[in-house]
């Protein structure tokens, strides 16, 4: 068990039960799937690009990506039913708090004038979305033998049914918000 799903079970969740006045400790939410886009479109012209992109990805989240396709032919970018345009990947149980641990505690403090991440990122079910521009921030990755940088999506899907109930989710949980 991971230390931030551990975290949750002993001290997080009571706090969320008493917050918001749940009548069992099931209802409180809690984080069900962390989701990672990838857009690549230059890989249209360079699988070399593709591939190292995909090992990336791998090395970063512990997860073989899939590859994203292109659903239809989009003339202006010479894009082909089908062509590969990015990367994606879906983290569930102890990688996804692995991931969530890793991005707080590791990857936020290496980013450049880091001023901390938006609380106005919700989608009004109680998800939040993030971007990272540079995926090289990772402790993964080797800056030196990166070809090509590239930005990245996160999603992180939780159980909350306010995006106020998933604030307080993610701020126990140590998330870098704006004040």
């Amino acid at each position: 068990m991971s230390v931030l799903a551990k975290e949750y079970r002993e001290e997080i969740r009571p706090v969320l039960v008493d917050k918001f006045d749940y009548e069992n400790v099931m209802e409180a939410p809690q984080i069900d799937k962390i989701i990672i886009n990838v857009g690549l479109g230059d890989a249209k012209e360079d699988n070399k690009l593709l591939d190292a992109a995909i090992e990336d990805v791998a090395r970063i989240t512990g997860q073989r990506p899939t590859v994203t396709r292109a659903k239809k032919a989009i003339a202006n970018f010479k894009i082909r039913e089908g062509m590969p345009v990015g990367l994606k990947v879906t983290l569930r149980g102890r990688l996804m708090y692995e991931f969530l641990y890793k991005l707080i505690n590791i990857t936020f403090p290496r980013v450049r004038d880091f001023r901390g991440i938006s609380p106005n990122s919700f989608d009004g079910r109680g998800n939040y979305s993030l971007g990272i521009s540079n995926h090289t921030v990772f402790p993964e990755i080797k800056v030196d033998e990166v070809d090509e940088v590239f930005g990245m999506q996160v999603t992180i899907v939780t159980t909350a049914e306010t995006d106020e109930e998933a604030f307080e989710l993610l701020s126990q949980m140590n998330m870098p918000f704006k004040r």
